[in-house]
């Protein structure tokens, strides 16, 4: 019975797809699932991750079932835009620009921007501007993409995951990539790569909860979900499990 009366809350302001899906007493949540340590498969090929963590317990204290869609990230705004699913927990940074278009929950984590490099480079950077006339490896319609391309002078190099382009970073194809400290750290003592996290350039960007723009319902519903989370401890268990700290907090650049 709290279902239906949970799921009928939320259909409000939600055009048809997404009815369709809450209304069956499923949240359709999309994510890359090739972005260790947020969306990835295990050895066991389960989807698992602090953002797979973190969308089971909002839709769980929504009372709704979590289905997975796993989308490259070049497309994954736009299939949001399109109704293909009900929301993104995948590391989005809320930006005025995407704002524009789409809507947010309240931040529920900070990315810090780092410069990865080979472990056997010495390069030292210390602004974007040092990576002039480099070959940079990013994920393709990212917030890091952005920050490269408004530098200038940067030989930006696109990939559809972070795997691809910390493996061509490790072959020496390109020489450094841009992405978060989080994923830094992660592969840094998980992964047998050699790379190695540089200094965190430009300021820390809020992450939430992408959702279709005018859904003010279930973003009122996801807000609750996730105060609530950070209020009985919920939220620094899944933090401290994947990172030892909370992320809820941002990291000054420069560090």
């Amino acid at each position: 019975m709290r279902k239906i009366i949970v799921s009928a809350l939320l259909l409000g302001t939600l055009g048809a797809a997404g009815a369709s899906t809450l209304q069956k007493g499923t949240l359709r949540i999309a994510m890359e699932g090739t972005y260790p340590p947020f969306t990835f498969k295990n050895e066991q090929n389960e989807l698992v991750g602090f953002d797979v963590d973190i969308a089971r317990e909002v839709a769980a204290r929504l009372n709704l079932k979590p289905e997975f869609v796993l989308t490259e990230w070049s497309g994954i705004l736009a299939g949001l835009q399109a109704r293909k699913y009900d929301a993104i927990v995948n590391q989005v940074g809320v930006t005025a620009e995407r704002q524009k278009n789409i809507g947010f929950s309240t931040p529920y984590a900070y990315s810090s921007p780092q410069v990865i490099l080979r472990k056997d480079d010495k390069s030292s950077y210390k602004t974007l501007a040092d990576l002039k006339g480099k070959r940079v490896g990013v994920g393709l319609g990212s917030n890091f993409e952005k920050m490269l391309r408004e530098a200038g002078g940067i030989n930006v190099v696109t990939y559809p995951g972070a795997s691809e382009y910390l493996r061509d970073l490790a072959a020496g194809r390109i020489d450094a990539a841009f992405n978060d400290r989080l994923l830094v750290g992660y592969l840094a003592t998980k992964e047998n790569l050699p790379v190695k996290g540089g200094p965190l350039i430009g300021e820390p960007q809020p992450v939430a909860i992408a959702l279709q723009k005018g859904n003010n319902q279930l973003r009122a519903q996801i807000n609750t979900a996730l105060n609530k989370m950070r209020a009985d401890g919920t939220f620094a268990k899944i933090s401290r499990k994947w990172f030892g700290e909370d992320v809820s907090r941002p990291v000054p650049a420069g560090r």
